[in-house]
């Protein structure tokens, strides 16, 4: 969680992925769970996890209960399924984040994250 607000009495969530990495929600509002990697105690509270790119349609949830919410908070977007990654984009020019699957109770990487220099290397054809 990069920030956290109020606006109008609706609370956000304000995480450092957007909807170029995730686009099933912003496309055709596919529904997925939202959990704290690490939950407080303490009572629920309804808020929409938006993503940085700061547009109308970048929501991953929108009035979901979760247990009290910080700054630094790690959150899991949960059954992403293999589209996750295929529909990604570097919209914005925004490097994809690292791929990991759990597996039998284990985190695999799958695939590292994109860094500025092989997106900008990329982009002018060449290697980094």
């Amino acid at each position: 969680i990069e920030h956290l607000k109020t606006v109008h009495a609706r609370r956000f969530a304000i995480v450092n992925a957007g909807f170029n990495d995730l686009l099933r929600p912003a496309f055709y509002g596919a529904y997925h769970g939202v959990v704290p990697v690490v939950p407080r105690d303490g009572i629920a509270q309804r808020i929409d996890v938006a993503g940085a790119v700061c547009e109308s349609s970048d929501v991953f949830a929108r009035a979901r209960d979760l247990p009290p919410l910080e700054r630094g908070d790690l959150l899991a977007i949960l059954d992403v399924g293999a589209y996750g990654f295929s529909m990604s984009s570097n919209y914005n020019l925004r490097p994809r984040p690292a791929e990991a699957v759990v597996e039998g109770g284990r985190l695999r990487l799958v695939r590292p994250a994109e860094t500025d220099e092989e997106l900008v290397a990329r982009e002018l054809g060449a290697s980094p």
